[in-house]
């Protein structure tokens, strides 16, 4: 602690214990636990205490009260855990008799400050700072705690009773790496004293006949095997685990009991421990128990979770694999009968009727079918799945689903009608399939399928009945699955079957350019630029754009009254123009698609938009343009670039700003690039006579690019700062070897140098971009070469860096400021407006 700290604490902490002074906002007091929190954590000894003898007195002064504030009596309870989490602390307030009348049966667990939550929170929280050594542990044993922390973990309150399961699984981890055990084997083993009463409450919990406390003993199981209990400590998880098997199979076989939803968190956080890594052994039968008879929406997540194990059995992982695909099985066997397609499964793991049954149920139909579709998207996302999943069959079922929930699909079954009627426009279900749908493009031997899946994709492209967030997802599955279609008709020679599905897809995406829903129109939008960045170098695609209508009906779009889809439609243009434009073999489709008028209206939208989200695009295109090499010979970029920027800079919008620094490393790069003789060379120590290094110096002078960077160094928004910042410092490191630098002090002299000087000083000042000079003035001309070569080489371009890298509070962030603004704060009666950080 500094002494500036020392000083201010004392009148701290009588203020916090006067009960005549405001409450303090509970941030404040946040705040001063996580100091306390740091300051112990670096020193374990007892000196703060001894030093600071405010401490105890402010925890005696709250003692005394009457009637203490909840939240003064929850923070007293917090800091004493935490002054107490080391032995020497603990034994001199234990020294103080302080911490019997906190946390002992003569503190307030027994009397009306117990009935808030605040303080039942903050005693458990206390608790578990104290408990870090074994006099804490033992005074809690001896004090009754452990009967309090038993009864809050059925508190009302979700976070206390949280905050007791937390503690029991701290104390039982640190009771068994804290004792020394006796012999330990499954067989014979002896539970330190501590964990031996948890362990026992534990038993005795799960034996009860309260629903309530097994629930509670479940969730404090799956927290114990969840957390480094279960993975450092194989051997005690192993006898632990020996102790309860049993009554967790009952669980398992009673289905009357409640608990049953808790017992797949549970088996899963177990087969993650350290213990079961064999393939032998009872676990994994009561595993493979669970998964029969669990109902499927319970075994999901466990089935799911094993999958991704890499020590889960074989036979147990096809199993799980079982699970997940059955809902899905009993969709594809329900489309049509007699059977047009075998199932994907050949046996189930649970009784069939089960799932049938919850799919016939219009309230559980489509919350199976999105929680198993979850599923098996996550499944799909995995580099190394250790199982076989049939895609072709899987594939053929989700275009099943999908064909329900829009009506395509008539079944003569029983069963698929009705599955038919639960899902008809069910938008969760519609999404969660297109989903899975874009996950197995990626997937190989799906092909046969092609046609009726885009047949599928192309109904609800077209569908008026299609909602716009089901649209968009259409669109993103189509835009994957065209891509695969490319990668076909490549290997296999397909054309005609790419060729007519491309024209489909541009015909209703010309429909929904035109749809009157914003939302709608700024999906296709996206979608065309997907299909722009994937396709561009596809014939097909490039000649079915060409034919259609979608170029103009995209430029009409510039003028939409909607700024996210003129910010979408300025996107699409920026792409498009790489194949009407600037393409090498750019055809010849009307003037209105020449470079120049593109151009010039990007332009008019980036210095007239009223919203930042299209002047955003803008700049963002004009980035993308200038890295693909669009923008023509040197001299034109050069201009091109001098054109944004000046516009750029006095735009409102701080990532547009930062848009236009991009801009410029960019064109920094090529443009050092294009003009040495290779960009990776040392720089030559004359490098004032080099003709490249002044030819570059002038190209940037001319394209008024310093004056832009050292104006942002000073924006008023930090982002802006930092870019511009390294911007320079790149430049400075292609100008100047580190041992070349100028010196300061002997540049002064000239004109050049004063004017050098007074940006230095200007810049440490960190003044407000509209108080920079935009004329040069103070004799600093950002357009001559000679002067911004000194600039780069003289100005302390790192010390700015590290001034701008720090946070904006770093000074209000400190200790010494928070205790500060708490004793401004005390005594006043009006609102806090103190800017406590």
């Amino acid at each position: 602690m500094t002494r500036e700290c020392a000083v201010l604490l004392p009148g701290v902490c009588a203020a916090l214990a006067d009960p005549r002074q405001p409450g303090l906002d509970d941030t404040c007091l946040e705040k001063l636990l996580d100091w306390f929190r740091s300051l112990t954590w670096f020193d374990p000894t007892v000196e703060l205490v001894q030093d600071n003898p405010c401490l105890t007195e402010l925890i005696t002064s709250v003692l005394a009260l009457p009637d203490p504030s909840p939240s003064i009596l929850s923070f007293t309870l917090q800091l004493a855990g935490i002054l107490a989490s080391s032995e020497s602390r603990f034994q001199h307030l234990q020294q103080e008799k302080l911490l019997g009348r906190l946390f002992g049966q003569e503190g307030p667990r027994g009397g009306a400050a117990w009935e808030d939550a605040s303080v039942r929170s903050a005693w458990l929280k206390g608790v578990h700072s104290m408990v870090h050594h074994q006099p804490a542990l033992h005074f809690l044993c001896s004090s009754g705690g452990m009967d309090v922390i038993f009864a809050l973990q059925g508190d009302p309150s979700l976070f206390v009773a949280s905050a007791a399961s937390q503690l029991l699984v701290h104390m039982l981890t640190f009771s068994v790496e804290s004792e020394p055990s006796k012999a330990l084997s499954a067989k014979d083993c002896d539970w330190p004293a501590c964990a031996q009463t948890i362990v026992k409450h534990i038993e005795e919990s799960l034996q009860s006949s309260s629903a309530c406390h097994i629930e509670q003993s479940l969730k404090l199981l799956s927290s114990l095997f969840g957390s480094c209990f279960g993975s450092c400590y194989a051997a005690w998880t192993e006898v632990l685990w020996l102790d309860i098997a049993k009554q967790i199979e009952s669980f398992l076989l009673e289905e009357t009991v409640q608990a049953q939803p808790l017992l797949a968190n549970l088996l899963l956080n177990v087969a993650r421990s350290a213990v079961f890594c064999g393939t032998e052994g009872s676990f994994w039968a009561l595993v493979t128990s669970a998964l029969e008879h669990l109902t499927p929406v319970q075994a999901g997540p466990l089935a799911v979770g094993l999958l991704k194990l890499c020590k889960c059995p074989q036979d147990v992982r096809i199993q799980a694999l079982t699970v997940l695909l059955q809902p899905m099985d009993c969709i594809l066997r329900a489309a049509s009968q007699p059977l047009e397609y075998a199932g994907l499964l050949d046996e189930s793991v649970s009784d069939p009727v089960t799932v049938e049954s919850l799919l016939s149920s219009k309230t559980s139909c489509a919350g199976l079918l999105c929680q198993t579709l979850a599923h098996l998207e996550k499944l799909l996302s995995l580099k190394h799945l250790r199982v076989d999943l049939p895609c072709v069959s899987l594939l053929r079922s989700l275009v099943t689903i999908l064909q329900f929930c829009n009506g395509f699909l008539s079944p003569t079954s029983p069963l698929g009608s009705t599955i038919s009627r639960n899902l008809i426009n069910c938008f969760r279900v519609q999404k969660s399939a297109l989903d899975v749908l874009a996950a197995l493009s990626e997937k190989k031997d799906c092909d046969t399928l092609i046609g009726s899946l885009f047949d599928v994709l192309l109904a609800y492209l077209h569908s008026p009945n299609t909602s716009p967030t089901v649209l968009k997802k259409t669109f993103q599955a189509t835009s994957k699955w065209l891509v695969h279609l490319q990668e076909l008709s490549c290997s296999n020679s397909q054309w005609q079957q790419t060729e007519k599905i491309l024209e489909d897809v541009f015909l209703v995406l010309q429909k929904r350019l035109c749809s009157p829903c914003w939302e709608v129109r700024d999906s296709s939008l996206e979608f065309l630029t997907t299909m722009v960045k994937c396709l561009r170098d596809q014939k097909e695609f490039r000649q079915c754009l060409l034919s259609s209508e979608v170029l103009r009906l995209t430029e009409n779009l510039l003028e939409d009254p909607e700024s996210y889809v003129r910010a979408s439609a300025v996107t699409a243009v920026g792409h498009l123009a790489l194949l009407t434009c600037f393409a090498p073999e750019a055809p010849a489709i009307g003037n209105q698609y020449n470079k120049e008028s593109t151009v010039a209206k990007l332009q008019e939208i980036l210095s007239t938009d009223s919203e930042g989200f299209p002047r955003r695009a803008v700049i963002s295109i004009f980035t993308t343009w200038l890295r693909e090499g669009c923008t023509g010979q040197l001299e034109d970029t050069e201009q091109f670039v001098s054109r944004v920027i000046q516009t750029v800079e006095h735009d409102l919008d701080w990532e547009v700003r930062l848009g236009g620094l991009e801009l410029v490393e960019v064109f920094c790069s090529q443009t050092i690039c294009q003009l040495s003789q290779c960009p990776y060379a040392p720089v030559s120590s004359a490098v004032t006579s080099s003709t490249p290094q002044n030819e570059l110096l002038q190209v940037f002078c001319r394209a008024k690019l310093f004056g832009f960077l050292f104006r942002s160094l000073c924006d008023c928004d930090k982002p802006v700062g930092q870019r511009a910042c390294d911007v320079l410092i790149g430049l400075r490191g292609h100008f100047y070897p580190m041992s070349t630098l100028e010196n300061p002090q002997e540049i002064e002299d000239s004109p050049a140098g004063r004017g050098i000087a007074w940006l230095q000083r200007t810049l440490r000042q960190g003044s407000l971009a509209q108080n920079f000079p935009t004329d040069g003035g103070d004799g600093v001309n950002f357009q001559d070469p000679e002067s911004m070569m000194l600039a780069l080489g003289a100005i302390d371009l790192l010390e700015l860096h590290d001034e701008l890298n720090k946070s904006s509070d770093h000074v209000e962030e400190s200790p010494q400021s928070l205790l500060q603004d708490i004793l401004a704060t005390v005594g006043t009666i009006e609102d806090n407006e103190v800017d406590c950080y």
